[in-house]
Parts: structure tokens; C-alpha cells; sequence
């Protein structure tokens, strides 16, 4: 099914950077090369018919407690102006603004706030304020990767008020645990997201299994 852009509609294109989507980046998710195609396709509808569209990316100096080199979660990824942080070369460039997240060394899973990791404070990005700007009153999403920065971004938009619609073919996860995925696409529908997918015959909900829907909640 293919979501109803406007003008009052924001497409939130997720994290699409080499580090993420291409096999040969430092956190690379699988089949993260394989949206890019059907992302193109809704940043062509979305702007087609007047709908604002935001990319956001990691932006991470190249020493954060985000790193496993300083005892963080994840190795070293998006690193500011290297080829890492890219948006992939495939993905439609320049349809709207880039918010770049993490640049201070916040963790940056949201793409409408990130998170001081010494005193765990929450500090906004622009993307909200862009928004407002562009008169949104709903959101689309798609990226990487559905386990962590869809999962905040989209979490986040439905927080703000937007009601919120997932890009089932446009996402993909990292699944550090298997069925990370699912269980946070069970978590959004909870939340109150809509799960839109290509072969459904409706935007209702998409359905996940029953143990996706009672997996134990990710702590990014």
C-alpha cells in the first residue's frame, strides 16, 4: 500500500549512510542496500505531491563513550566528514535538509533528540522545528535501522502529536538479538504507529507475531 503524501505530510528518510547500507561499512545492516531503491521511490511520491522530506544522520566526532574504543555499545561508525557518514551514494540526494545527530558525542537514536551519555540529558535536534516550519501534521518514516534510530525516530514523532506510519520495505534491522526487529515494530503499533506495507490492502497496522508483540523492551 502506498501512503497518501500531501503537503502536510513529512517523509523522514532514516540514517541511509554508508556505515549502515553498504556491506562494506563498519556497522552494516544486512539487505540495508536493498531499500534504498523503494526509498527513492517514496522520496519521489512525498516530494510529487508537495510533502516536505527530512534525511537525518549520525554525525559522531571520532572519540565518543557511543564507541567500543571508550567502552561503549558499537564500533567506531559516521564518523563527521568521512566516507562512513555518507549518505549512501544510491539514495536521492538533496530532496530536503540532513539533520546530523551526535556531533558532540550524544547518542543521537532519535532523529528529534539525542542524549548526553555522562549526565543523560535529553537535547533536541532541529527536525521538530522543521516540522512546525512546514506545517506537518503527519509522519512517514524509513532507514535504518528498525531496532534503534527508526524505533526512536518514529516513538519520538508519535510523542510530538504526529500520527506516525512506518515504512515496512524501507526499513531494515539490526537484530543484535534476533528478533530485535520484530519486537520493535510490535512496539510501535503499541505505541500507536501505523505499519505500512507494500502488499497490504490497507494502512491499518501490520501484524507481527504474537512473541515479537510480547518481546521483552530494547534498551538503546
Amino acid at each position: 500500500m502506498q501512503p497518501d503524501y500531501d503537503a502536510t505530510t513529512a517523509l523522514i528518510v532514516v540514517d541511509v549512510q554508508n556505515d549502515f547500507a553498504d556491506p562494506a561499512g563498519s556497522l552494516s545492516v544486512a539487505g540495508g542496500a536493498g531499500i534504498v531503491p523503494y526509498v527513492n521511490a517514496q522520496i519521489a511520491a512525498a516530494l510529487d505531491a508537495g510533502a516536505f522530506v527530512a534525511y537525518t544522520q549520525d554525525w559522531h566526532p571520532p572519540s565518543t563513550p557511543h564507541f567500543v574504543t571508550v567502552g561503549g555499545p558499537w564500533p567506531v561508525h559516521c564518523v563527521a566528514g568521512t566516507w562512513g557518514a555518507a549518505l549512501h551514494p544510491a539514495l536521492t540526494p538533496d530532496a530536503g535538509p540532513s539533520v546530523r545527530k551526535g556531533a558532540n558525542g550524544e547518542d543521537g537514536y532519535s532523529g528529534f533528540s539525542m542524549r548526553d551519555p555522562g549526565t543523560g540529558d535529553l537535547v533536541p535536534t532541529e527536525l521538530a522545528e522543521l516540522l512546525r516550519a512546514h506545517g506537518t501534521r503527519r509522519v512517514v518514516v524509513c532507514g535504518l535501522a528498525t531496532d534503534y534510530c527508526i524505533r526512536d525516530t518514529a516513538l519520538d514523532a508519535l510523542a510530538l502529536g504526529y500520527p506516525t506510519s512506518v515504512l515496512v520495505a524501507g526499513v531494515r534491522a539490526v537484530d543484535v538479538r534476533p528478533g530485535d526487529g520484530d519486537a520493535a515494530l510490535a512496539r510501535l503499533v503499541a505505541a500507536g504507529a501505523t505499519l505500512v506495507s507494500p502488499t497490504a490492502t490497507s494502512t491499518t497496522a501490520h501484524r507481527v507475531s504474537p512473541a515479537a508483540s510480547t518481546a521483552p523492551e530494547l534498551v538503546a
